[in-house]
């Protein structure tokens, strides 16, 4: 065991030979390395946002498990929220990752994955993105690359402007970043109308049927991220998947690359092409449209044509 100073904060790192990804014979070591050099490209996006963690203390070859709440053993200056569900789930404390250390000691508790919600600690039941999740309807991606320029399109027609997303897993995230001025609900809505304009206007190609055998091949637009409590994966998080695969955040230009494709960008070269590009995402706050701006630009859609 070794103890690494991040500021101010002192982490002790353990077991770093362990073998995290067996296929690549990705060490435990290697993964806290990552997000090391990471950190200041990953922090600002998941800042203040409540976590959930995919932990795997023994790799990924191995069982691993969902965490959302603090550990009672975690120390005293890793940060956390208090939020209130309701229901049958109640109070959790839920852990936040706000400074290089936060992030680095989640890691070496076995955190391969993070998961954040489309809020933060400052307005948690105004969430400020609004997200689309597209999904393969089978084994080709070509479809979640033309659904993601449709749906981009229709975004920009409500008045938002889109960013794009590998999820490191199956498909892409296509975001918008929204002034928290309004609650999931009505967030969740105008993207459900948002999708179905969508799915009316290219009915061949895409479909808001949850139920699969209802989809008969076309892609799935999927608005059930947008709800309080409900999580996506964090920007530049590493996925518990052979060969370490990254969620990254793109450039449109390179959606137009037929050989992207969700797990392009992995441990082995994030760092090459992060060394050719700075974040895409890095200013995308400053982009955030008001929920007047959506309402309008989802009832012209409603009213006319895509």
């Amino acid at each position: 065991m070794t103890e690494q100073s991040y500021g101010s904060y002192k982490v002790e790192l353990s077991h770093t030979d362990k073998v995290f990804f067996p296929d690549a014979c990705i060490t435990k070591g290697e993964l806290l390395e990552y997000y090391e050099r990471i950190a200041g490209i990953m922090l600002p996006h998941i800042r203040q946002r409540p976590l959930t963690l995919n932990r795997f203390p023994d790799g990924i070859g191995k069982d691993g498990f969902f965490q959302q709440s603090r550990g009672d053993y975690f120390p005293d200056w890793l940060d956390a929220v208090d939020v209130d569900h309701g229901g049958s789930t109640g109070q959790v404390t839920h852990m936040l990752a706000n400074h290089q250390a936060g992030l680095v000691y989640l890691v070496n508790q076995g955190t391969v994955t993070f998961h954040s919600w489309l809020s933060r600690t400052d307005h948690l039941k105004a969430p400020d993105q609004v997200i689309f999740d597209l999904d393969p309807p089978g084994d080709d991606f070509e479809p979640v690359r033309q659904a993601a320029y449709l749906v981009a399109n229709g975004m920009r027609q409500c008045g938002l402007t889109p960013y794009v997303k590998t999820t490191g897993s199956r498909g892409l995230h296509i975001v918008a970043p929204l002034k928290p001025e309004a609650d999931f609900e009505r967030v969740r809505s105008l993207a459900r109308k948002l999708a179905q304009a969508l799915a009316n206007a290219y009915p061949e190609q895409l479909t808001t049927e949850q139920r699969k055998q209802k989809r008969r091949g076309r892609l799935y637009l999927d608005i059930m991220r947008n709800a309080f409590g409900q999580t996506a994966v964090a920007p530049y998080s590493v996925r518990a998947k052979p060969h370490a695969p990254i969620a990254t955040p793109l450039e449109w230009d390179e959606l137009a690359d037929h050989k992207l494709g969700p797990q392009r960008f992995t441990l082995a070269n994030i760092f090459r092409r992060m060394g050719q590009r700075d974040d895409p995402w890095q200013d995308m706050h400053s982009k955030a449209a008001s929920i007047s701006t959506f309402e309008e630009g989802v009832s012209e859609l409603e009213e006319g044509d895509l």
